[in-house]
């Protein structure tokens, strides 16, 4: 895979990844999720899933993660590991690729996928998601 930007590794994103999802909160599912988040400036934001009793109110680990970056002034960001206790690698859900929409105009984040065989899946947000829902802003 290579260096992404602002000389992060992969390896070294997705191993932020795999830390983070040691602290999901997964009593339910035991699906538990690590998310990191590289931003433009070459910071860092980790993230995992938060499960709560009723499910509605679960969080995703890379929506808490691009949360976490936006509530401390980051918007613009380069790349997302995620990551699971899965063979194969994890994409992330519908809703976490809108929420990475509204921070991607180009649609050109990079995403890395990983599950715990080492296997890794890496590709633009717009493969996933070609049709993102826009709005103007300003206008209602």
């Amino acid at each position: 895979m290579g260096k992404i930007k602002k000389s992060i590794d992969t390896q070294d994103l997705l191993k932020e990844a795999f830390k983070a999802r040691e602290a999901a909160h997964a009593p339910y599912s035991r699906f538990k999720v690590g998310a990191a988040l590289l931003c433009d400036d070459g910071s860092v934001f980790t993230g995992c899933n938060v499960e709560n009793a009723s499910y509605g109110l679960t969080v995703c680990a890379e929506r808490v993660t691009v949360f976490k970056a936006v509530s401390e002034g980051r918007k613009k960001f380069a790349a997302l590991a995620v990551v699971a206790d899965t063979p194969e690698p994890v994409q992330p859900c519908g809703a976490c690729l809108q929420v990475l929409a509204e921070f991607s105009p180009k649609m050109d984040l990079m995403l890395i996928m990983g599950g715990r065989k080492g296997k890794l899946k890496s590709c633009r947000l717009n493969q996933l998601l070609p049709g993102a829902f826009r709005l103007k802003r300003g206008r209602h």
